[in-house]
């Protein structure tokens, strides 16, 4: 193996810990301790050697060391969840690959991504500029560290720029009450779902000087709601594991619009393709490639299956090219049409997508699986649709699904959801 594939990310790590070795680095809220980043140095310099590829599994301390044991050894990193070490391609990793990133498959079959460590820096540096991260308001970590969101909004910044980390013990309010409890003011990053769990409890207050959603789709009465109640600005962020951030709202007040993702990230260039209307980034974040040769990743450009329009500097969601819904020669967004019906009362969750139709003419029909709260029948949610949404908009199918939750990244899979269909 050719040596020096981390060699930046370590000279990186070894500068901050030079600026930073007697600070706090990470904060262990279960156990009520602190650890400086020099600790932490010591605690992964007690690392075994590794070898030319390490896996890093779970989460917290033992997660963060293995990504320095890592970039001190040079090996390839793949930040896991789980048992699973299979990789998905045989392919041998390319000589500048120091890191492997597993997309979530919500619209398809998982894939890897390769990155170079200048490709992983340029993301982290990326974020922090234009979210404006800071060392004095440390991030709470409750999402997954092995994730693309996680680990270049909690990870790199931590070990990259010298921002500090609280390890909360879980997401579940009443831990992250507690965790407030140990400071003034920190930036927490979520999902979606965490957000509405955290409103719905009311633990969300100004010690949260920044609040980051990312993952799937903000809700815009979510955005408005937790605006109302206690002043916090959710920050809507969009991106994509083969390219890290693609879009930022900065604004301080809430959006007017749930498509305006907000506009690109400080180093980013977006275009939009002429021929299929798909949104194109280039940046020196954007990966190597996947596993397998594919043209919508290589040599620093990433062609997404986002339809946008792009006003004024700003990001328009339009939907996914690949999961539009062909309702009689007429593309229908499902994210659109979701995000309309999490809109009424009583929707938790929703999932929206294609089936065939038995009428020719219309070739599909708009198929709806649906979370309801307790009290909410699906006869509720029909009648409220019908008034809600034009007629062309109208789902024709629908199911009441109990077991329809957002998966660890915050998103639920369309593709797998529509195959469950299928099977019932």
């Amino acid at each position: 193996m050719e040596r020096g594939r981390c060699q930046l990310l370590q000279q990186r790590w070894l500068e901050v810990l030079r600026a930073h070795a007697d600070r706090p680095a990470l904060y262990l809220a279960a156990e009520g301790r602190v650890l400086t980043f020099a600790e932490l140095q010591a605690a992964a310099e007690a690392r075994p050697p590794a070898g030319t590829e390490v896996c890093a599994v779970g989460q917290g301390l033992p997660f963060l060391l293995e990504v320095l044991r890592a970039w001190r050894d040079d090996a390839v990193l793949r930040p896991l969840d789980g048992g699973n070490m299979a990789r998905l391609s045989s392919a041998p990793w390319p000589d500048s690959a120091c890191h492997v990133k597993r997309t979530s498959g919500s619209t398809g079959t998982p894939r890897e991504v390769l990155f170079s460590a200048a490709q992983l820096a340029a993301d982290a540096d990326h974020i922090v500029r234009t979210m404006g991260l800071r060392p004095d308001w440390p991030n709470i970590c409750v999402i997954s560290m092995a994730h693309s969101y996680g680990f270049s909004n909690l990870v790199l910044p931590l070990l990259l720029h010298g921002i500090p980390l609280v390890l909360a013990e879980s997401p579940l309010p009443q831990v992250l009450r507690n965790t407030f409890s140990g400071g003034p003011a920190f930036t927490l990053a979520a999902v979606p779902a965490m957000w509405r769990a955290w409103h719905a409890a009311g633990v969300i207050d100004e010690r949260i000087r920044l609040a980051i959603s990312a993952g799937a789709p903000l809700p815009l009465e979510l955005e408005r709601a937790l605006y109302q109640a206690c002043g916090v600005k959710l920050h809507n962020f969009y991106g994509s594991s083969e390219c890290g951030g693609i879009a930022y709202d900065r604004t301080s007040v809430p959006r007017p619009d749930a498509r305006l993702a907000g506009t690109a990230m400080e180093g980013v260039s977006l275009a939009i393709d002429a021929a299929n209307g798909r949104l194109t980034v280039q940046s020196a974040a954007v990966g190597i490639g996947y596993g397998d040769a594919d043209p919508d990743l290589e040599r620093g450009r990433f062609q997404t299956s986002d339809l946008v329009r792009l006003e004024a500097g700003a990001v328009w969601l339009e939907g996914r090219a690949s999961e539009a819904i062909n309702v009689a020669g007429r593309k229908m967004s499902p994210s659109l049409i979701e995000e309309k019906l999490l809109a009424l009362p009583g929707v938790r969750h929703c999932v929206v997508f294609g089936i065939p139709s038995v009428d020719p003419a219309r070739v599909e029909e708009i198929a709806v699986c649906l979370n309801l709260s307790e009290c909410t029948g699906i006869s509720e949610i029909q009648q409220a649709s019908a008034r809600l949404l034009p007629a062309m908009e109208q789902p024709r199918q629908w199911r009441l699904c109990p077991d329809l939750e957002p998966d660890a990244r915050g998103k639920i899979s369309r593709a797998g959801w529509r195959e469950w269909w299928h099977r019932g």
